[in-house]
């Protein structure tokens, strides 16, 4: 039933039968559909929210940047910490959402929050064989405190606007189906 609404909502974005906004909201519509399990958490909004503009230190000393690098696509933020056991299990299945997603439209994008060390973020992601994700980090706080990020980990998703359309607050299984689907239904990606 689930993928049969999905399929009529991207048969008509392909006709050309839905207007962009509108197709925007059916892809919310339609992946709200689709949560079960850990995705239940998902909370999808029914007005899009704004997002900060605080900078964030980017990995290896690279400078810093603001999530507006990020303008045009989707991006799947995910706040968390070294130390944080349900970050260092959901990792990696975020690392696999990117090999799957992850292109022009969406990108999976990571800050360590808090006091991380550089070394420390480095030897996180070698321990868990990711790195295809950035090792971005807000070490004082700036960005996740203006976006509300209390408790880790927290995950939110972002439109090509800027705007955050979705928050999950703690883990969740994003290597399940449901996430998978979920993702696919928002972006408006083909299955």
């Amino acid at each position: 039933m689930k993928r049969t609404i999905v399929a009529l909502v991207y048969t008509a974005l392909g006709a050309g039968a839905i207007m962009a906004p509108v197709a925007a909201q059916a892809d919310l519509a339609a992946a709200a559909l689709l949560r079960e399990g850990d995705m239940k958490k998902l909370v999808i909004h029914e007005v899009p929210e704004a997002t900060s503009n605080a900078a964030y230190q980017l990995a290896d000393g690279a400078g810093d940047q603001s999530l507006d690098a990020y303008r045009g696509k989707y991006v799947l933020l995910n706040f968390w910490a070294t130390w944080c056991a349900p970050c260092r299990k959901e990792m990696p299945q975020l690392s696999a959402l990117q090999s799957e997603f992850g292109g022009d439209a969406f990108e999976v994008v990571t800050i360590a929050t808090g006091r991380n060390s550089p070394t420390g973020i480095q030897k996180f992601f070698t321990e868990i064989g990711v790195d295809n994700l950035p090792r971005h980090q807000d070490p004082k706080q700036a960005l996740a405190s203006q976006m509300g990020i209390f408790g880790l980990p927290i995950t939110v998703l972002i439109d090509p606007e800027g705007r955050e359309i979705a928050r999950l607050r703690g883990d969740a299984d994003w290597s399940s189906d449901s996430a998978k689907a979920v993702i696919a239904a928002a972006i408006g990606a083909d299955d």
